[in-house]
């Protein structure tokens, strides 16, 4: 074998090294990537069911109710145009409550239903998850001055 061939294949084997590597980290993210929707988006755009994401917007007003077991609760999560059931086994943070933002993360179920693992509730006033701001925003709810969106410094 001469060294030109050697190199070649020296070469060759390389890449194919980095190929794999880059499809391992790839494989990797994908696996870890959690997607971030609005109620609507869920209603418009086909959801793979069982993918982890996240649904943001708004506690319905009169929605939440506590199960007898006394940690589950489900309440609906709104943009103002449309709305998700949510199911939430464990302990709410403490500012959750109706009428807030709220963002929480889990998987769809068979029935079009979300089944939460977290549940995120705003820090103060002013905050709220970027996603939440613009899914508001699109569907006409937000009222400038009501919350800052994440990454922005107040005036």
């Amino acid at each position: 074998m001469t060294r030109k061939r050697r190199r070649l294949i020296a070469v060759l084997a390389g890449l194919g090294m980095l190929g794999l590597a880059t499809g391992l980290v790839l494989s990797a993210f994908s696996d870890n990537l959690v997607f971030f929707y609005s109620p609507t988006d869920l209603k418009e755009k086909p959801v793979p069911r069982g993918r982890e994401l996240r649904i943001g917007g708004l506690v319905e007003a009169a929605s939440l109710r506590h199960e007898s077991d006394g940690k589950t609760v489900e309440f609906r999560v709104t943009d103002g145009k449309s709305d998700v059931p949510v199911t939430y086994s464990g302990a709410l943070p403490d500012l959750f409550r109706e009428g807030q933002g709220v963002v929480v993360e889990g998987k769809l179920d068979a029935a079009g239903a979300f089944r939460a693992d977290t549940v995120l509730a705003k820090h103060d006033e002013r905050y709220m998850p970027r996603e939440v701001v613009e899914a508001l925003k699109k569907s006409g709810h937000w009222r400038e001055g009501e919350a800052q969106p994440e990454g922005q410094a107040q005036r």
